[in-house]
């Protein structure tokens, strides 16, 4: 996919990632780029820096009706969505000793968000026969988030969630791709390294910590060549094909990573 002359709706565009993927896809020429976000006003700023060709709307991602009225909301003005990115996402910082509340909360934005925002957009786009979508799912995804489980857990789905859409979709039209990006400097990891994580600690000492534009950089030739997975961090692909070939010993180096780095046991 090229982006000039297209529509995109961004989840989670307010701040960070998202923010970077919508003035993107606006430099790239889109026809028109939805920031939706559920701090709405965030995202109305973001799309004024954009200019005229951007909207903003204000949304949680993980309500089914607000998302499927996001749509409706997309296609009544640009008449098409082409590229929906979902790309809210939330963390825990904790291991098994989170609370039910934090569970449910990373299960209902990291995966139900995707399941709601593909069965909103999906009858649209293979309607005309075409549409990407875009899930933000995280090197955690494929790997692991060390001390926190939820953020694991759930990021793993979503990676499950993406391959099961492009198996089943792709021959009526529809392409998938899985963004699974590590250490970005976004508000996610800053607060994580403020709070004293064990996750955003590991994260930033154990590889680059990109800029959200290099992010987009790579979401937009990722789309150009139509990748399932898009890995800003060329690294995570060796890591993951580490962990494939002898999970034990992946185990045992990132056990011996975080004593390393913390002085502490993963958890």
């Amino acid at each position: 996919m090229r982006l000039g002359g297209k529509v995109a709706v961004v989840t989670g565009g307010a701040g960070g990632i998202g923010a970077a993927l919508a003035r993107r896809f606006a430099a790239e020429g889109a026809e028109g780029v939805v920031v939706a976000d559920l701090d709405e006003p965030a995202a109305a700023r973001v799309a004024a820096r954009i200019g005229p060709v951007a909207v903003a709307v204000g949304v949680d991602a993980a309500d089914e009706e607000q998302v499927r009225a996001l749509v409706a909301t997309a296609e009544r003005r640009y008449g098409r969505i082409d590229l929906f990115c979902a790309n809210a996402g939330i963390t825990v910082g904790a291991g098994l000793s989170a609370p039910d509340a934090d569970w449910r909360r990373a299960w209902e934005i990291n995966v139900m968000a995707h399941v709601h925002a593909a069965r909103a957009v999906l009858p649209g786009m293979l309607a005309r026969g075409e549409g990407y979508l875009l899930q933000t799912c995280s090197a955690a995804g494929l790997l692991t988030a060390i001390g926190d489980a939820p953020y694991t857990v759930t990021k793993h789905a979503a990676v499950g969630l993406a391959e099961w859409l492009a198996i089943t979709y792709r021959d009526r039209g529809i392409r998938v791709s899985a963004l699974c990006p590590q250490g970005v400097r976004t508000p996610m990891l800053d607060d994580g390294l403020a709070a004293g994580h064990a996750g955003a600690v590991v994260t930033a000492a154990s590889g680059p910590v990109l800029e959200p534009e290099q992010v987009a950089q790579a979401v937009v030739d990722g789309l150009a060549d139509e990748r399932f997975l898009i890995l800003p961090h060329p690294e995570v692909a060796e890591y993951a094909r580490t962990k494939a070939a002898d999970p034990d010993r992946w185990l045992a180096g990132m056990r011996s990573l975080v004593r390393r780095l913390t002085g502490n046991q993963p958890g």
